[in-house]
């Protein structure tokens, strides 16, 4: 399983690298504003395509189909690992739809059910992103749409792959991990708390007490 930051800060994408583990990153408009005191959208998306080998996904903001292609081929056109973020709407496929034809990927985003996902595959995305916590919030089991979108991908053998996002605590890392999507994205915290377990902070704490134990 791939593991995306669901970020617009590069300390954080810088830590996370550090560990050998950051297989890419995530963006949206909100997470980018948090940004803004370190320079200007442009400014900002460029440092994270130069530190980032894997996948960037940039979102629009348009919401007509010609105003959106033109947008995302403006994203694309910035590095050769930007993926485009697009809403599933009557539009939004339009768009994956061009955007397909073109060879510029694409992230179908804000998907809160199995149909919305089978529809963006079909029309030609890259990835498919359920949010599971949002899902969560309204007292629906998100994990679902994971599970069943990657029965109905297997199905049809599509290549479009799944992105589990919105996502809150390691419990949904660990259910994606076991369901087998593709890829998690994630807050930093999260990941952070993905290594925490009081056994192993226990565990170091008895070894160097009993370090010092040790004649040198």
């Amino acid at each position: 399983m791939k593991i995306f930051l669901d970020t617009a800060n590069i300390d954080e994408i810088r830590k996370s690298l550090a560990l050998g583990i950051l297989d890419g990153v995530t963006t949206n408009p909100t997470l980018i504003s948090k940004e803004s005191h370190r320079g200007t959208f442009r400014e900002i998306v460029m440092q994270i395509l130069r530190e980032v080998p894997g996948p960037v996904s940039l979102e629009v903001t348009s919401l007509k189909h010609d105003e959106m292609v033109k947008e995302a081929e403006e994203l694309a056109s910035l590095g050769n690992n930007v993926v485009i973020k697009l809403p599933v709407t009557m539009e939004g496929l339009k768009v994956i739809k061009t955007l397909s034809t073109k060879g510029i990927r694409t992230n179908a985003t804000l998907v809160f059910s199995s149909n919305q996902g089978l529809l963006a595959a079909k029309a030609g995305a890259s990835y498919v992103s359920p949010f599971v916590g949002r899902l969560d919030d309204i007292g629906e089991y998100g994990m679902r749409v994971v599970e069943d979108l990657k029965t109905i991908f297997k199905n049809y053998n599509y290549s479009t792959e799944i992105i589990v996002a919105s996502v809150r605590h390691p419990i949904h890392v660990y259910e994606a991990s076991l369901i087998g999507a593709d890829i998690v994205t994630m807050p930093y915290q999260v990941l952070e708390k993905l290594l925490m377990h009081p056994k192993t902070d226990e565990g170091i704490s008895r070894f160097l007490e009993d370090w010092k134990k040790v004649r040198l």
